[in-house]
């Protein structure tokens, strides 16, 4: 990541750290369940088919109690048994490690093994179909991937409701496309969706827009008239990709959603809505094994920016509590103001100080790369800190810290300690605030300008050291921070 996001993101980082919240994380009940039925083994100098056999056996309880479909259960143990049972792990130095390797691949197999993009590499416009059942989050999940494809793909994107049924469908599209910045085409409900799909494919190629997405109707149950609908929009657009959006929070039942309408309709993908709230897993770890269809994105939020690339090994690695480096190095990178973070910077590195604008600048990335939730959800070890954001009304706060700093003068923000009790209650009205709201922030802000002058020169690697130094007393056990990539180690 060099030099852009180093500060920023390591500032972030500590911030999060220090609040030292008590929650859960992205498949909380599974993450928890299967790093207490890995621990059993983890430090066995040698494994045997009884130990081995009982760690399975919790290893199957807590895939049973996430919702994991049986079947996929069933041959998740079938696969890890044979394969620890062998000399893959008899010959190993570290048996109990070799074990771990064992699980975390077997778990990539189950989730699909890689990531799968987008196959839109045809004549323009590649048309896009999404379906899937009422209530999925299919229309905000079309906004997410315009937005998607608009920013990190540099596509021309347009994007067209054929809901008629929906009262609100069609509005509900217009306004997320215009918060996207991607084009709208109109539709009305007294029109058939064909002949709404077919006027919007011919604008498309009027305006040469590369990416077509069609949202279509949803239904409570998948029934015939819903099928023979899309079927007719699918032969008539011969889309290059057909994707199947289902709530995550149905558990095996979006499985076995998802597989009903595959067998209707050639579904080239799956993309898992509202995973931020499922804490069982059992649709991530069913889906794609019971559908033999990749799930390709992940719903990670409400917002537009809420949508992540579905990478299986990135995933089993967070479901095992190792975080997912890559993951925030990538959002860093895509989302991170680069002249603000060069900014900071070069002023850290002259020695210049830590202020509160500065600060306030560090909240505002930190909102951009999705919040307290995700960004822990994706830090090694961090399987009990996630989420604060839905806990411990963290946005808010975070909230009413910006609104605490933007009451103060440039002079107090450069230097707060001039800010004595007359300046300090004018702040607070100001923001709306209390004493010790004000009183708290500043005392973070200390903190996080020893940290920067500790990594004053190291970035981003100096703070994880220190933090894998501080009595390897986080979470799991993390010592030197398994799991990042060699550059920050």
């Amino acid at each position: 990541m060099a030099d852009l996001g180093d500060f920023h993101v390591s500032g972030i980082l500590y911030y999060l750290l220090s609040t030292k919240a008590n929650t859960s994380n992205m498949f909380e009940n599974l993450s928890e369940r299967l790093s207490q039925s890995l621990r059993q083994v983890s430090g066995k100098a040698r494994l045997s088919e009884d130990n081995i056999k009982d760690a399975l056996r919790e290893v199957r309880k807590a895939l049973l109690e996430a919702d994991v479909a049986l079947p996929v259960v069933k041959d998740f143990i079938e696969r890890v048994r044979t394969r620890a049972l062998g000399s893959e792990v008899s010959q190993s130095l570290s048996p109990g490690q070799a074990f771990l390797k064992i699980v975390q691949a077997e778990l990539e197999v189950t989730l699909g093994e890689s990531n799968q993009g987008l196959s839109i590499s045809v004549t323009p416009p590649a048309i896009i179909l999404m379906a899937g059942l009422q209530g999925a989050g299919k229309t905000t999940s079309v906004a997410k991937l315009a937005r998607h494809l608009k920013e990190s793909q540099k596509k021309s994107v347009m994007v067209v409701s054929a809901d008629v049924y929906r009262p609100a469908a069609i509005q509900q599209l217009a306004t997320l496309a215009e918060e996207v910045g991607v084009d709208f085409h109109p539709s009305d409900s007294d029109q058939k969706p064909l002949a709404i799909v077919e006027q919007a494919l011919a604008a498309a190629k009027r305006s040469v827009t590369e990416v077509l997405i069609v949202d279509t109707a949803g239904r409570l149950a998948i029934d015939a008239d819903m099928m023979n609908e899309i079927s007719r929009l699918h032969a008539a657009l011969k889309p290059a990709e057909t994707l199947f959006v289902v709530d995550a929070m149905t558990g095996q039942d979006a499985a076995n959603t998802a597989q009903a309408f595959n067998q209707q309709l050639p579904l080239t993908g799956v993309v898992l809505t509202k995973i931020d709230a499922d804490t069982r897993g059992g649709a991530a770890l069913s889906v794609a094994s019971i559908t033999g269809k990749p799930i390709k994105f992940l719903g990670v939020g409400e917002k537009t920016t809420a949508l992540e690339p579905f990478h299986p090994d990135r995933l089993a690695s967070r479901i095992l509590g190792m975080g997912d480096i890559m993951s925030l190095i990538e959002e860093a990178e895509q989302k991170i103001d680069k002249r603000k973070a060069n900014r900071l910077a070069k002023k850290i590195k002259r020695g210049k100080g830590f202020d509160l604008a500065d600060f306030r600048d560090q909240l505002q990335q930190m909102n951009n790369m999705g919040g307290v939730g995700s960004m822990l959800d994706k830090m090694p070890g961090m399987s009990g800190l996630a989420q604060v954001a839905e806990q411990q009304a963290a946005t808010k706060q975070f909230g009413q810290m910006e609104a605490i700093i933007n009451s103060m003068t440039p002079k107090e923000r450069r230097n707060p300690d001039i800010l004595n009790g007359s300046r300090k209650r004018r702040i607070t009205q100001g923001s709306g605030t209390q004493l010790q709201d004000l009183n708290r922030l500043l005392k973070q802000h200390k903190q996080m300008q020893k940290m920067m002058k500790k990594m004053k020169g190291g970035g981003m690697a100096n703070m994880m050291r220190g933090l894998g130094a501080a009595g390897g007393g986080l979470p799991g056990g993390m010592g030197g921070m398994p799991g990042l990539p060699p550059k920050f180690k």
